[in-house]
């Protein structure tokens, strides 16, 4: 289990070239008609951001938006080659906040783990966690849901 060791309840974001998500509810992993495809819920554009996405069914989901190569589109060069302080990150974070914050309203999860390639970027977790605290608003006590989100690497 990891960093959702002795958790009933966690969901998983892994961030590469594709997003995916599992979730882990009441002891167990969530499976329907299909796997979660948390990579495709729709997401609020960025006001700044001008990128039309890139995925082949929804153009601007969350995956077209926020996934490695959704990056390497939208700047013109590698995530891994991105500077820790340009703007691209803050625009990454609204996003990917967008849907921690989903996550947390619907699922109410003990806690979210964010992975894969992208998550490799040190810059980002705070900001993330800036963005669901401004997205949750009060709404939640955010500040008990925000210290179980970990970054890990994969």
């Amino acid at each position: 289990m990891g960093a959702a060791k002795g958790m009933d309840s966690c969901v998983y974001y892994t961030i590469r070239t594709g997003i995916g998500v599992g979730v882990y509810t009441e002891g167990k992993l969530v499976h329907g008609l299909v796997h979660p495809e948390g990579g495709h819920i729709l997401t609020r554009r960025h006001p700044e951001d001008g990128f039309e996405g890139l995925c082949p069914y929804h153009g601007d989901c969350l995956e077209g938006m926020a996934s490695g190569p959704a990056i390497e589109k939208r700047c013109n060069m590698k995530g891994s080659e991105i500077p820790a302080d340009h703007p691209a990150w803050a625009v990454q974070a609204f996003y990917i906040g967008q849907a921690v914050t989903t996550a947390i309203l619907m699922l109410s999860p003990k806690k979210v783990i964010l992975g894969g390639g992208v998550m490799q970027q040190k810059q980002l977790l705070p900001m993330i966690r800036t963005e669901v605290q401004r997205n949750l608003n009060g709404y939640v006590s955010a500040e008990d849901i925000l210290t179980n989100i970990d970054g890990i690497r994969g």
